[in-house]
């Protein structure tokens, strides 16, 4: 199941976005907006899920967020954009790293 995060996340929500991939959520950040889409098989379908909501292409970016060990990774396919100066799957830029993780761990990580 794929959610849109707008603020913390619920543990249901949570345990909704694992139903998939089980020990980690696929996700994609407005850097933006500040908000998130998790769940699902696909970085692209969390994007689309975006989309719909109105944000910009450009704006996001695509992580995953291992909840039990409090992990995000920068890597997925929807990321690499030559036209943006990231030709790699991981996110490149530093501040955008950060952007991607402050958002993350704000509406995600449940104490």
């Amino acid at each position: 199941m794929i959610h849109l995060i707008q603020n913390r996340a619920t543990s249901q929500q949570i345990n909704e976005m694992l139903e998939s991939l089980e020990t980690y959520i696929k996700l994609a950040v407005d850097i933006q907006m500040g908000i998130l889409a998790g769940g699902g098989e696909l970085h692209a379908d969390c994007e689309e899920v975006l989309l719909n909501n109105g944000s910009n292409q450009e704006n996001i970016w695509g992580a995953d967020w291992y909840p039990k060990t409090k992990k995000v990774f920068f890597e997925s396919f929807i990321n690499i954009r030559p036209r943006d100066n990231n030709r790699s799957m991981l996110i490149q830029d530093p501040l955008t790293r950060n952007l991607v993780e402050k958002t993350v761990r704000e509406f995600l990580e449940i104490e």
